[in-house]
Parts: structure tokens; sequence; C-alpha cells
């Protein structure tokens, strides 16, 4: 769920903030309940969280940049994880990571102006017996093709 209105965010962030007023070590779980109400920690979401909790902006900035958990831009409803383990390199994901951003017209870590799709690299996804994999949301897809014509068929089903 993105919430666009400004106060719509106010009465989003408050409602998390309100259990954690006047306490410590609060900032980890408010900032993961705010990304999973509004969809990512937008400016304005971390400036409420920062006016709420009394901490500064700048070390909300601090945590959310350090733990990749954390998003600061829009995600797409669907992120494709793409395997970079030894396994999945040599069996060709270089080329399915090629060929996906070049039908969904973005870079790694990017997402679709449609907000469809988010692209992520990951190291590894621990399906070497699999490889090439690539993750959509919470499915595995193991032994892929970098054939795009199979790949487009395996995108559309998550319209």
């Amino acid at each position: 769920m993105v919430v666009e209105a400004k106060q719509d965010v106010r009465s989003v962030v408050h409602e998390i903030t309100a259990p954690w007023q006047g306490k410590r070590g609060g900032v980890i779980p408010v900032l993961q309940e705010t990304q999973k109400s509004l969809g990512y920690l937008s400016r304005e979401a971390m400036e409420i969280v920062s006016e709420e909790l009394g901490v500064p902006l700048a070390e909300l900035y601090g945590v959310a940049t350090f733990y990749a958990q954390f998003h600061l831009k829009p995600r797409g409803r669907h992120i494709i994880r793409v395997c970079r383990g030894t396994a999945c390199h040599v069996r060709g994901s270089a080329k399915i990571m090629d060929n996906i951003m070049k039908m969904l017209n973005v870079k790694e870590n990017e997402t679709t102006e449609d907000l469809r799709f988010t692209l992520e690299p990951v190291a590894c996804l621990g399906c070497c017996g699999l490889a090439p994999v690539v993750m959509i949301d919470e499915d595995t897809h193991g032994r892929l093709s970098n054939d795009e014509a199979e790949l487009r068929n395996f995108l559309d089903h998550y319209a």
C-alpha cells in the first residue's frame, strides 16, 4: 500500500510511532513498520518519524542506508532477484540479467515506471543445483534459459 496524501502519511506514521514515543530502541522497528505500511521510506515519512521520536533525521538516514532491508525509493509490486553466485554465473545468469533489463527497460536496482517490477542482483540465492536461478517475490525459478521469448512469458505470469 502506498499512501500519497500528506495527512495520510502523518496519521500512518503517528500510529506506528505512538507506542515508541519516549522509549529507546524503536528506530529499526518503526522504520520497518513504516516501510511495510507505505512501501518505502519517503523523505516525508522519515521527517515525521524524526519529529515523532525526537531522533535526528541524519541518524534515521544513517540507519536506513546502513541496512539493505530499507528502501528510500518506491519499489515494484514484484521484486526480481537474479542470482550472481558462481554456479549461476557459469550457467548464464549475466545474460539473463541483461535480457531482463532490456525487456523491462531498467538497470540493476531500478524499478519500472509502472511500479510493476524492481530488478535486483543478489550474491547467492542458495539454489546452486538449480542454476541459473531467479527469484520473483517468494517464488524460486531454476534452470532458466536466457531465451527472450521464454523470459517474456515467464515475466508475463506476474502481470
